[in-house]
C-alpha cells in the first residue's frame, strides 16, 4: 500500500483552519479564497481516508484524528523550515581540482592539504593522480592546478623543487652484469619509462620490460618483491627499496623539475591553495 504524500501546502491549510476554527478566517490568513482552502482540506482528507474536521456550535473543530494530525503537521512544517534555513545559511562550497604525480599525491601533498583545510574548512579539493605529461594542457578544462614533472631546465610553470631520478630495488636484490635486467615501469608517456629505456640502451645493458602499471603502488610492490627494478624520485624513495647506482652496473639517470601550473583566472580559494602548496613544497626542498 502506498503511503499518502503529506503536501506541506495542504498541511498549512489544515493548521490554519484548526487554529481559527473557520475556513473563512483561515483563507484570510493564507491570502486564498475560502473555496481554495476547502479544496485543500478535502484533498488531505481524501489522501488520509478520514475526516479531519466537524462542525459544532463553536464552528469548525478538529476530529480526534485531526487533533492527532495537528502535532505531526506542526513538526513536519517546523522540520521543513529548519532544513531550508540551514541550507540557505550554508556558504557555497569551493571546489578545487588538482592534478599531481602519484608519489606526490600520496606522500608530499596530503600533509599540505591537511594544514590548508584547518584554515579553509569549506574548501573541497578533488585530487587526481597519475601521469602528468598531458595535465597542464587541460588546465581550466579538467584542472585548476597541476603539479607536474618536467625534464630538468624545461617546462613552464613555477619551479617548486628539483628531483633526481634513481634506480631502486628490493634491499635483497642482486643481478649479474650479464643478466637481462627485469624492469617495472609505467605506461608510455612517463618520463621515467623513457629515461630508463634510453639510459639502458645507451649503456648496452640487456633489459626487458617485466611489469607495467599506471599505479605507483603496484610498481613499487613488484620491485619490493625482488621481481624487478624500477625508477623513482630520490625525494620520495619508499622505505622498502634501496637506491641502485653505477656500482650495481646501472647507468645514471637525468634530473627532473617539479613545477606548479595554474589555470588563468583562478578563484581566490584556488589561488590560496596554490600559494600554500608552493611554499610547502619549496620549504621541504630546502630542508632536504
Amino acid at each position: 500500500m502506498t503511503t499518502p504524500d503529506l503536501d506541506p501546502d495542504l498541511l498549512k491549510a489544515f493548521l490554519a483552519v484548526a487554529e481559527h476554527r473557520s475556513f473563512t478566517r483561515a483563507a484570510n490568513q493564507l491570502n486564498r479564497t475560502q473555496s481554495a482552502v476547502s479544496v485543500q482540506v478535502r484533498r488531505l482528507e481524501q489522501r488520509l481516508g478520514t475526516k479531519l474536521f466537524q462542525r459544532n456550535r463553536d464552528g469548525v473543530v478538529p476530529t480526534a484524528t485531526g487533533d492527532e494530525l495537528r502535532a505531526f503537521a506542526q513538526r513536519i512544517l517546523a522540520l521543513q523550515a529548519e532544513a531550508v534555513g540551514a541550507l540557505r545559511a550554508r556558504k557555497p562550497e569551493a571546489v578545487i581540482r588538482l592534478g599531481v604525480m602519484d608519489d606526490y599525491g600520496t606522500i608530499v601533498i596530503p600533509p599540505l592539504l591537511a594544514s590548508f583545510a584547518k584554515d579553509h574548512p569549506a574548501v573541497r579539493v578533488e585530487i587526481e593522480t597519475g601521469l602528468t605529461a598531458t595535465m597542464p594542457a587541460r588546465l581550466g578544462e579538467a584542472y585548476d592546478l597541476v603539479i607536474a614533472m618536467h625534464p630538468q631546465g624545461h617546462g613552464d610553470g613555477e619551479l617548486l623543487r628539483q628531483e633526481q631520478a634513481v634506480w631502486a630495488a628490493a634491499r635483497s636484490y642482486t643481478a649479474e652484469p650479464q643478466d637481462t635486467l627485469p624492469v617495472a615501469l609505467y605506461p608510455p608517456g612517463c618520463l621515467f619509462r623513457q629515461w630508463a629505456a634510453d639510459a639502458l640502451d645507451a649503456a648496452r645493458r640487456p633489459w626487458r620490460l617485466a611489469f607495467v602499471s599506471r599505479t605507483l603502488a603496484a610498481v613499487e610492490a613488484i620491485a619490493a618483491q625482488g621481481f624487478a627494478i624500477t625508477v623513482v624520485k630520490a625525494g620520495t624513495l619508499p622505505a622498502r627499496l634501496r637506491i641502485l647506482s653505477e656500482c650495481d652496473g646501472l647507468p645514471p639517470l637525468p634530473g627532473a623539475d617539479i613545477r606548479l601550473h595554474r589555470t588563468r583566472n583562478l578563484s581566490r580559494p584556488a589561488a590560496l591553495l596554490a600559494d600554500h602548496l608552493q611554499r610547502g613544497i619549496s620549504e621541504q626542498a630546502t630542508l632536504c
